[in-house]
């Protein structure tokens, strides 16, 4: 049975510049990938699947599990050494890596009772042997675990996978073309990993009515008939793959002139990106651009395309800024830095080339400022005041001050949750702490733990040579700690009593650094606030630090201070996520002075819900904002209720003289 049709690439409306990027990988993979970020339902998982088809087919030695070309077969092949044989042609795979995925799925797997007992390296090959001249395709990738990641972009710069076991270890080649997916809302990669990807693009929905409208009609004709729909695009498609081919032959006789390396040195320079593999991706992608257009010659115009699909997300300084470069400061250093022998640009680098069709300038949307929502746009300069909120006036928002080095707030105990970077946790890397056996697949051997519990058996096994006689009962499993993420929940007063703008610009700067900690540290965060005569969950807990920071931007203030409403709505939170992922262990950071006013007993109110905190075991932290000569220590009160730690503003600072690291206490330590 034949595999069903996937969407054919040439049918797919606009996204030029994702289509750009994606071919340039085809014609030249040392561009070293591309990572894809957009909103959801914007055709980035669509593409990549359609340009699987457009790969030229793959000769590869017949029986050969890693996929070795029969005229340079790798030396090290664990299936070699390899005797001439006759090739066999198949199409490049394109491999999808799930989210959830093993790391021993990812690398392969070693027997390792075969290994100890026998001396034999029997290896079964991970998702990263089937892509070896194809393409892997990482949906998701930004919640991709962390370790897998800094595996998968090893193998994609160095072109191969090590697998080690104990001393045992095995390596097979391993080149692909890369393509990760992302949407940012739910959270970024790390910069160090961002630089690993040669190049980026943003993709959104289409405004125009028009294009919506294909986009619409082009998916139903295609649900309704899919090889039929494939077929009508099948001229486009072989077109497409003919000129890839025709690019891919081009390419070694491109010449990179030394006005071009000028240009492209300048570039990173000016735009101060850090090391030099932003250079380097830059000269590869000019030099695929000029091969895509069949020009051996490379120009301007192909280094500020190269520029655009490779500096962006290399010039991040801080995690919520948005990627993008100065387009007038592009064009000036390229201007200066022009030599006289720069040959006439092509008319139409685009994917399409001369003539135009469905291909564009690849130019990604730089500059400006980010889409909103209509709720979420800034008020213009003259607009009116807020209204007053249902307790007081309501004051506009204030910038926050400069964020701060924080100190680690920890969750006490041992964990098991995502691997991250702040509490202890049982996780798969980390130190060694014990052996236990395994349940399942042995992937951690303890071995000095297997060589004691299989010491004592071996007169009665009958050995008789120096191998040692290990059987399946032998295997321990290591047991290892490191760190884990946690869901960082902001409990954040907004009321009257914090309004004053230096005051509250000091609490969104406190705020704003453990944001910048928990982006850090790997934690998922969620944004509660209180003011008026209620409570608002401003942001549901997400991976998005950026998300908060900008909600936390917008946030006004005045009002009463319902501290009870607060702590019941950072309960309810807490209580869902706690079904929706029970692994994860949450901490709770309310910050406040600690006030509490409207309706009867508030403080009483206030006390009966921190209670409900402490009853569950919530690690808690208070960050007291109480100012003026004047302290009722309300905060500390509050703190002692959750059964947690009241800190203020200025013991938040790593570099404050009341400690280095602050233990978040909680009844789950009593417990413990």
């Amino acid at each position: 049975m034949s595999a069903a049709p996937h969407y054919p690439f040439t049918a797919i409306v606009g996204q030029d510049d994702l289509r750009l990027g994606l071919l340039l990988n085809a014609v030249s993979p040392a561009v070293g990938g591309v990572l894809v970020r957009g909103e959801k339902g914007t055709a980035k998982s669509t593409a990549v699947r359609a340009l699987a088809a457009l790969m030229p087919n793959v000769d590869v030695v017949p029986g050969c599990r890693f996929s070795c070309a029969p005229g340079s077969p790798d030396p090290g092949c664990p299936d070699g050494p390899h005797t001439a044989a006759e090739a066999v042609s198949r199409p490049a795979r394109m491999v999808e890596l799930p989210v959830g995925a093993s790391e021993d799925r990812l690398v392969g797997a070693l027997d390792i009772e075969r290994a100890l007992a026998d001396g034999v390296k029997a290896f079964e090959p991970g998702l990263l042997a089937d892509a070896h001249r194809g393409v892997l395709y990482v949906d998701e990738v930004n919640l991709l675990h962390d370790h897998l990641v800094d595996l998968l972009l090893d193998a994609a710069a160095m072109g191969a996978s090590y697998v080690e076991r104990e001393g045992v270890s095995v390596r097979h080649a391993a080149r692909f073309l890369l393509v990760g997916t992302m949407n940012p809302e739910e959270g970024e990669l790390r910069p160090q990993l961002l630089d690993r990807f040669g190049l980026t693009v943003e993709v959104a929905a289409s405004r125009e009515p028009e294009q919506r409208v294909e986009v619409v009609r082009r998916r139903l004709a295609f649900d309704d008939d899919p090889a039929g729909f494939a077929a009508r695009w099948a001229g486009e498609e072989a077109a497409l793959r003919e000129r890839i081919v025709a690019a891919r032959a081009l390419l070694p006789s491109v010449t990179l002139g030394d006005a071009a390396l000028r240009q492209i040195a300048a570039t990173c320079a000016a735009f101060e990106v850090d090391g030099m593999r932003a250079d380097i991706v830059m000269a590869r992608t000019a030099t695929a651009l000029a091969a895509w257009a069949g020009r051996t010659d490379v120009t301007s115009d192909d280094v500020r395309q190269a520029a655009l699909l490779a500096l962006p997300h290399r010039r991040r300084r801080n995690p919520f800024d948005a990627p993008g470069l100065d387009q007038d400061k592009l064009d000036e250093t390229l201007e200066e830095f022009k030599g006289d022998d720069d040959p006439d640009p092509d008319p139409d680098p685009g994917p399409d080339g001369p003539g135009g069709g469905p291909g564009g300038g690849g130019v990604p949307p730089q500059g400006g400022e980010p889409e909103v929502a209509p709720d979420e746009a800034p008020a213009p300069a003259d607009a009116p005041a807020p209204a007053p909120g249902p307790g007081g006036a309501e004051q506009a928002p204030v910038a926050a001050a400069e964020p701060f080095r924080t100190k680690v707030l920890s969750v006490p105990g041992l964990g098991e949750g995502a691997a991250g970077r702040r509490s202890r946790a049982r996780t798969a890397h980390g130190r060694t702490t014990g052996a236990v056996r395994p349940r399942g697949a042995l992937t951690k051997l303890h071995l000095a733990a297997t060589v004691q519990a299989a010491a004592p058996h071996q007169r009665a096994r009958g050995r008789s040579g120096p191998g040692l006689v290990v059987r399946r009962d032998d295997l321990r499993q290591a047991t290892r700690e490191g760190r884990e993420g946690n869901l960082v929940l902001f409990a954040v007063d907004a009321s009257g009593s914090m309004a004053a703008r230096r005051r509250m610009s000091a609490v969104k700067g406190a705020v704003l650094s453990l944001l910048l900690d928990a982006y850090q540290r790997r934690d998922k965060v969620g944004l509660v606030t209180f003011r008026g005569s209620s409570a608002e969950v401003v942001l549901p807990p997400t991976s998005s630090v950026d998300a908060a920071a900008a909600r936390l931007e917008q946030l006004p203030t005045g009002g009463r201070t319902p501290l009870a409403a607060g702590l019941l709505k950072a309960h309810d939170v807490l209580r869902v996520e706690r079904l929706r992922d029970p692994s994860r262990r949450p901490l709770l950071v309310v910050v406040t002075d600690g006030r509490a006013t409207g309706g009867p007993e508030p403080l009483a109110l206030a006390a009966r819900a921190a209670g409900l905190h402490a009853a569950e075991g919530t690690a808690s932290v208070v960050v007291d904002c109480e100012a003026g000569p004047v302290r009722l220590g309300l905060a500390a009160e509050l703190a002692a209720r959750l059964g947690g730690t009241a800190v203020t503003l200025d013991e938040l600072r790593a570099d404050s003289i009341a400690g280095l690291v602050r233990d978040v206490q909680g009844t789950s330590r009593r417990a413990a």
